[in-house]
């Protein structure tokens, strides 16, 4: 079952934008993924910051910080303009979730404010729900949405973030399984000249290019790429 409907509209003035005015449209999809014979999940998001309070968090969701903080964390992207938290939950139960927003202002994806780039900043499943296809589900329903066709959704694949341990892959296997899962979310590998990106060989950059992207995006996205460049 698949229920659509907008439901809220944040509008933003970027004043590096000579006081532009953007709206953000976020769409908000639901889908019913079964479980067992009594028992189905729910995909869904964009969910409202106030929805999300009236949940609970599952205490496995702590690969970043201790749940209770990564909880408090997901509520705040919830609030950005921006922000865009895609879950999976059972009943009120949240046991996975995935989030968009701006790159953060220390990352080179920031540079020049380009509205237009959304990061893909998280994508955790507490651990007794790890094989069951939601993180492709949530990435996939993410992309449903008619707005997210205005953007360029980047990823930063590091390794050092990847959960080797519970897998028991190393980390060009957990690179192959990550790389696959993006993909069902339209994200794919691009190169680029980033430190940290290329200061080991399974972490990468993947992006989705919006349907809506015109070229002269796609260049400032170029450059974002390759900051490194030297001329003689």
């Amino acid at each position: 079952m698949i229920i659509q409907n907008t439901y809220y509209k944040y509008r933003i003035s970027y004043l590096t934008k000579g006081g532009t005015t953007l709206e953000f449209k976020k769409t908000f999809i639901s889908e019913t993924v079964p479980y067992d014979k009594d028992t189905d999940i729910i995909v869904e998001g964009p969910v409202h910051p106030d929805e999300l309070r009236n949940m609970t968090f599952d205490e496995g969701l702590n690969s970043f910080r201790v749940s209770k903080e990564q909880f408090e964390a997901i509520i705040e992207i919830a609030e950005l303009p921006e922000g865009r938290i895609i879950i999976a939950r059972i009943d009120q139960h949240i046991i996975g979730y995935t989030t968009y927003l701006y790159p953060d202002p220390l990352e080179r994806w920031s540079d020049g404010n380009l509205p237009y780039i959304l990061e893909l900043g998280a994508v955790e499943l507490s651990l007794d729900y790890r094989n069951y296809g939601l993180g492709k589900k949530m990435l996939q329903l993410a992309m449903k949405a008619p707005e997210m066709e205005d953007f360029i959704v980047i990823t930063t694949e590091y390794y050092w973030h990847w959960d080797l341990k519970n897998s028991g892959l190393d980390v060009y296997q957990y690179q192959k399984i990550m790389h696959k899962m993006m993909a069902e979310g339209g994200l794919e590998v691009f190169a680029t000249d980033d430190p940290e990106i290329i200061s080991h060989p399974a972490n990468s950059l993947m992006a989705r290019i919006g349907q809506n992207i015109q070229q002269e995006q796609m260049e400032a996205f170029d450059k974002l790429r390759f900051m490194n460049r030297f001329f003689f």
